[in-house]
């Protein structure tokens, strides 16, 4: 009996193997039903270098025309087409096609099945059955299959092509019905191509079947999205406060003409620039006749609020308006054009009114503790203006290094008076260029001449104290040099983290500034400054009087920030805890404040999350709005919250993917994980403690509460202002996090994993060999304990001098995870002791992180 029911079992593990390996079946064809340059180009594919997660276009003679991989831009787009294919010829070459392992699939087939009698209904059936083949033998390969094109008979050519249009419609009717069944994504492209009539517009073809350039240009438009995986119309960014999306497009390939007043000319050179980039070669300045035109004009224009910046954008099929009240308002409309041309070939027809929340939407950068470029700075300037922020803080004197030249006292910037970066400072001439490149864009440059406090530089150089007597009349120099040098609209004086011994000081500073007609801004909290300097927040303080002017920085500091966290953080965040700018509270700020040293000047932008909370940023300051309190978790909880956030972060992505190829963008979708927690468990201070969901496999407990995210935060170390995820945190407990990870194929996937990411502003210890904290924490994938990384320096004491190289996740290589094919068990262990970190430098982030990506 033991033997047979052995042979049983072998017998049905047989017959389970046969049907999950083999579910499609491919027919065989004979040689002779394909042509010779079929079966010549078939053998040039399999001679090919056998590379995987391509985009492979697939098809006939209407895929076979194009140059795929120049029309995109992207080499690993490879052209499958053959020229008179049919659906058999493709299932016959489908296995090469599938070996490759490909990325995507876009197949065109049909119109020649059709010329030769083939039923709809079967042509049909070989898709599906080509969808299915591939969705089974490379199940991570993602499946487009586009509707078969019109065509049309006005030039009399391919005539039993072309007298098949009743018979496309059918098969596209039965492509889009089938998707969901046969595992494919189904695309329309026949509308676009199809004129009034119905037919193939006559424009885009010279025979009636294949296409012209200009055919391809209008196809690359509407797979554009597929092919990148963007949303399905240009995900703008920050979202016009009003958006009417409208039938057809305007075919900026063909422009050559700008319209606009006279007092635009920097505007109007932005958008010549852009048509060049096109192709175009003479501009013209005329909508005669059936011209293709861009208009740029100054009129009244009607918005709730803050006009200056405010514009109206429209595009329809033979031009492009842009009107506002301010040349600052066209530049804003051309910016979100900028946004709208995501393929340099086409503008989807729209209607957009658009305003921002606040007059004040900047970001800081610290230069004073480490130089960057003007190459460096310029990007992060550019990128400013792409998303409508609008002041350029530039802090450029610190305890570490002067760095602005002041031609009355060169000893400020000597290499022997700098602790860091010696000799890096920025010249007359290149404070210049920076304020006309802002200027150009539409930015306010505020330099910052920190003032009494972060002075030792000026200690080092003058060998007096700034509020001396001495101190003030080489400070009152300074500022004149200054203010008639550059002719700055503010200055920031700084003002705080300072003992204030001389009481007149601060007022007597701002009173020589402003005498250069020039408004002066201060930290807050901070020293004494008048009533009618500009506080800017930095800590709890907020609004109190009605008569003074806010600017708020409040949580806003990028270096303090978790990647994940920062998008999630600014993107709920109210600024100044008003839903949109008052008399008051003129908007808010950002700022890089990166104490500790770098090794170069781009571990600036890839240690911190500038692009990614830039973007958050640009988006609550433009739009507005926003929750009460700081909030540094996803909010899962209220679906609605949750729904904004996801719809933001898919714009978010979009633009990573749009406009920061080979830019340090740390972020990558989190919104789609969704962790279930078990706890408290009383540790009583043994955190190697064990509890249940750390030994059942099969935890059937009810979870305490479910969160969302990539990076979970279970008590903030600034609590109670930022709270976390556990209302009332309790020392000597552990916590436990399970998720599910789907998987289309086993392998060695990427993640980001950490348990504490390192502030930039603080000295803080390196993790001990073999331990991911100082906390105890653990994490295992289907079972198996995931190794903490090999720090290059762990167990190391925190030295602000010392750069970070791996400690924290976003910038050291990825972890490596074996994953099976289908769901994947994650645990994650939390266990804590107290929450009083063992100095200023080691503050308890009692968080995790895990992304997959």
């Amino acid at each position: 009996m033991a033997g047979k029911r052995g042979f049983f079992t072998f017998c049905c593990l047989l017959v389970f193997r046969l049907m999950t390996v083999a579910q499609v079946q491919l027919p065989v064809y004979p040689d002779s039903l394909f042509s010779t340059y079929y079966q010549q180009r078939v053998s040039h594919f399999k001679t090919l270098p056998k590379t995987t997660d391509d985009i492979i276009f697939l098809g006939n003679s209407i895929t076979d025309g194009a140059e795929w991989s120049e029309l995109f831009g992207d080499s690993r787009i490879k052209n499958r087409g053959i020229s008179g294919d049919i659906s058999a010829g493709v299932i016959a070459r489908l296995p090469e096609i599938a070996g490759r392992r490909p990325a995507k699939v876009f197949l065109l087939i049909g119109v020649n099945d059709l010329s030769r009698n083939t039923s709809p209904d079967s042509v049909v059936k070989n898709i599906g059955l080509i969808s299915n083949y591939l969705h089974e033998q490379t199940p991570a390969t993602q499946v487009y299959v586009q509707s078969i094109l019109p065509v049309n008979k006005i030039y009399n050519k391919f005539g039993i092509h072309t007298n098949k249009s009743a018979r496309i419609i059918e098969v596209n009717q039965r492509l889009e019905s089938a998707a969901d069944k046969n595992h494919y994504t189904y695309i329309n492209i026949h509308d676009a191509f199809r004129g009034k009539d119905g037919l193939l517009r006559p424009e885009l073809t010279n025979d009636g079947l294949h296409l012209k350039g200009e055919g391809y240009l209008v196809w690359k438009h509407l797979l554009y999205p597929y092919v990148f995986d963007l949303g399905s119309k240009p995900s703008l960014l920050p979202l016009p406060q009003s958006l009417k999306w409208l039938p057809g497009f305007f075919p900026f390939y063909k422009c050559n003409s700008v319209i606009a007043d006279k007092e635009l000319a920097n505007e109007a050179n932005i958008i010549q620039q852009l048509l060049k980039l096109n192709g175009a070669s003479a501009i013209g300045h005329d909508s005669i006749g059936n011209k293709l035109y861009i208009e740029l004009k100054l009129t009244k224009l009607k918005v709730p609020r803050l006009a200056d910046e405010a514009y109206h954008l429209q595009v329809s099929e033979n031009c492009v308006k842009i009107i506002a009240n301010t040349a600052h308002g066209i530049f804003n409309g051309i910016q979100t054009l900028i946004q709208l041309l995501r393929d340099n070939v086409i503008l989807d027809a729209c209607d957009i009114t658009d305003w921002p929340a606040f007059a004040w939407r900047g970001y800081m950068v610290d230069v004073g503790r480490n130089y960057q470029s003007v190459e460096q700075l310029k990007q992060q300037i550019n990128m400013m203006a792409l998303y409508k922020l609008n002041t350029f803080h530039f802090h450029v004197t610190e305890d570490i290094a002067w760095r602005l030249a002041i031609k009355q006292y060169p000893e400020l910037t000597l290499p022997k008076n700098m602790t860091r970066d010696k000799g890096r400072f920025y010249s007359v001439d290149e404070v210049k260029e920076l304020q006309r490149f802002c200027r150009e864009r539409h930015i306010e440059f505020i330099p910052e001449i920190d003032m009494p406090g972060h002075s030792a530089a000026f200690k080092r150089a003058f060998h007096c104290d700034m509020q001396s007597d001495t101190g003030m009349r080489i400070l009152k120099n300074i500022i004149r040099e200054v203010c008639e040098t550059y002719k700055p609209a503010y200055l920031h004086i700084g003002g705080d983290e300072v003992k204030i011994s001389n009481a007149g000081f601060l007022p007597e500073i701002c009173r020589t500034v402003e005498q250069y007609g020039v408004k002066t801004i201060g930290w807050s909290p901070g020293g004494n400054v008048p009533q009618n300097t500009i506080r800017q927040l930095w800590m709890k303080e907020g609004p109190v009087d009605k008569k003074t002017k806010y600017i708020d920085s409040r949580h806003m500091y990028l270096n303090h920030m978790d990647p994940l966290e920062s998008v999630t953080t600014l993107f709920y965040r109210m600024i100044g805890d008003v839903s949109a700018g008052n008399n008051n509270v003129s908007g808010g700020e950002i700022c890089l404040w990166n104490d500790r040293a770098v090794n170069r000047e781009e571990d600036l932008l890839t240690m911190n999350p500038v692009y990614p909370a830039m973007l958050a940023f640009a988006e609550r300051s433009w739009r507005g709005g926003g929750r009460p309190g700081w909030t540094a978790n996803i909010i899962s909880a209220d679906t609605s919250a949750l729904n904004s956030f996801k719809e933001f972060e898919n714009r978010l992505l979009d633009q990573k993917e749009q406009s920061f190829k080979g830019l340090p963008f740390p972020y990558y979708r989190q919104c789609n994980l969704v962790w279930r927690f078990y706890g408290p468990y009383n540790n009583g201070g043994d955190r190697e403690a064990k509890f249940k969901p750390e030994t059942d496999a099969f935890l059937k407990d009810s979870a305490s509460f479910v969160a969302t995210g990539g990076t979970l935060i279970l008590r903030h170390w600034w609590y109670p202002l930022v709270n976390g995820l556990i209302v009332h945190p309790k020392e000597n407990s552990t916590w436990y996090a399970s998720a599910k990870i789907w998987c289309d194929t086993e392998g060695y996937k990427n993640f980001w994993i950490g348990f504490n990411n390192l502030s930039r502003s603080y000295a803080t210890d390196t993790p001990d060999p073999g331990t991911w904290d100082s906390k105890g924490s653990a994490l295992w994938v289907n079972g198996n304990m995931i190794k903490p990384p090999l720090f290059k320096f762990a167990g190391s004491k925190g030295n602000l001098e010392s750069p970070l190289i791996d400690e924290g996740y976003e910038y050291r290589q990825p972890a490596r995870i074996y994953l099976n094919r289908g769901w994947n068990n994650i645990l994650v262990k939390l266990p804590v002791a107290g929450f009083t970190g063992k100095d200023s430098n080691n503050p308890v982030k009692w968080m995790f992180t895990f992304l997959p990506f």
